[in-house]
């Protein structure tokens, strides 16, 4: 057979066997759409479907498609739960930083209004464990970063909450190194005179301090917390193993554990160390301490979704990784869309295969543990909602959605 007749684009009338060829495909193209729209009509295929597959390492992050909008309408969901059951103590402090990250990201004024008229920061109460009066400094601190550092009175009132801790004697290195304490040591209690990460939080507040008001002393607390002082060791001597890796004393977590985290809130003190200090140190610490947690290969976090299997507080926890991501984006690239993964899981419920109310509709509760089949080890898991809960919801969503905003404005 010969090949078909090459048109000369001189002539006006074409071989017949080209039209004849023109007529057929134009035929099954017409037939083929309509069949086509038929089983698309009303947005549904009726094509048929394989069965789902389990997602694993990161194939459904990697198939999101959510806009920046569609989170900050999701924040927002969840914002105005946390708004009906807000209380001034530390879970009113974790939903402020969250609502701080998305004022930042919105410049929604109501936001604004709620914490610096409403419920004025300033008022909340510190709490019996040091790390309650560190969330509540590090909400008055990112709250004045965000509005122009202008609110001065703000940083004042993180100062002396800080200076009020550290005046009760809670930085201390009665144990034979350095750290921050739930109480002073010689505090008489019927619970444990314990550290943890969750303490430390107060050389993120150091930091943060040092950068507001420019006063040394902030700065040799928080290196005096992490490094030592030539004669005592710090934290990082005493629980840093290499390789990312933490170890402190065991227990079940929030009453006992020393690490809640298995050391991820260092990874963000280590982040507010380099910031401040830009020595690579801290860096190359919290880039192998975050692979590390965030490798399900380690067994901290889902393979699917990389929510957290053992542990509450995932609003600090999605914080800490962010924090991390900030000053390593090239070596921790993959954190954002795992986070992203994360979120949407919760908010779907598994989508749909949740034994356990992750994301309540109704009013958009948030469920303070996030491994869908329930089981994990920490404080108030199963809470759906309360100010503990949702507190955590919105800090985890506030902080990635600041970070989704800024990823389509570049």
């Amino acid at each position: 057979m010969k090949p078909p007749q090459r048109t000369d684009p001189k002539t006006s009338n074409p071989p017949k066997k080209k039209i004849t060829l023109i007529v057929v495909s134009v035929s099954v193209l017409i037939i083929g759409g309509a069949i086509l729209f038929m089983f698309l009509q009303n947005g549904k295929s009726t094509l048929p479907k394989e069965q789902p597959k389990r997602d694993t390492l990161g194939q459904k992050a990697s198939r999101l498609s959510l806009s920046a909008k569609e989170w900050v309408e999701r924040s927002f969901l969840i914002d105005k739960q946390f708004h009906r059951v807000y209380t001034a103590g530390w879970e009113g402090a974790n939903g402020a930083i969250g609502d701080a990250y998305l004022y930042a990201a919105t410049h929604d004024t109501s936001l604004l209004l709620f914490h610096a008229k409403e419920h004025e920061m300033r008022n909340l109460f510190n709490g019996t464990w040091v790390d309650d009066r560190a969330w509540a400094c590090l909400a008055e601190l990112y709250w004045w970063d965000f509005t122009g550092r202008t609110n001065m009175a703000w940083v004042a009132d993180a100062a002396e909450r800080y200076q009020s801790a550290r005046r009760e004697g809670r930085l201390s290195s009665h144990e034979g190194y350095w750290t921050w304490y739930n109480w002073p040591p010689r505090a008489r209690l019927n619970e444990p005179i314990f550290t943890n990460s969750n303490m430390n939080q107060m050389v993120s507040v150091a930091c943060r301090l040092y950068e507001a008001t420019g006063h040394q002393e902030y700065l040799e607390d928080a290196l005096r917390v992490w490094n030592g002082d030539g004669a005592i060791p710090g934290i990082e001597e005493r629980l840093y193993r290499g390789d990312g890796r933490w170890e402190g004393n065991p227990g079940k977590a929030a009453f006992g554990k020393e690490l809640p985290w298995n050391g991820l809130s260092y990874s963000s003190i280590g982040a507010n160390l380099y910031r401040i200090t830009r020595e690579e140190r801290y860096r190359r610490i919290v880039v192998a301490t975050t692979k590390r947690m965030m490798n399900p290969a380690n067994g901290w976090v889902a393979p699917d979704y990389f929510y957290q299997l053992h542990m509450d507080g995932n609003g600090n926890f999605v914080h800490f990784l962010l924090d991390a991501y900030e000053i390593a984006p090239e070596e921790l690239s993959d954190v954002p869309q795992k986070v992203e993964a994360m979120l949407d899981h919760v908010w779907t419920n598994n989508y749909g295969q949740s034994r356990v109310t992750l994301h309540r509709e109704s009013d958009h509760g948030i469920r303070n543990g996030w491994n869908p089949f329930g089981g994990e080890d920490g404080y108030g898991v199963g809470e759906v909602g309360t100010v503990h809960a949702q507190s955590q919801g919105v800090r985890a969503f506030g902080v990635f959605t600041y970070f989704k905003v800024k990823s389509e404005l570049r």
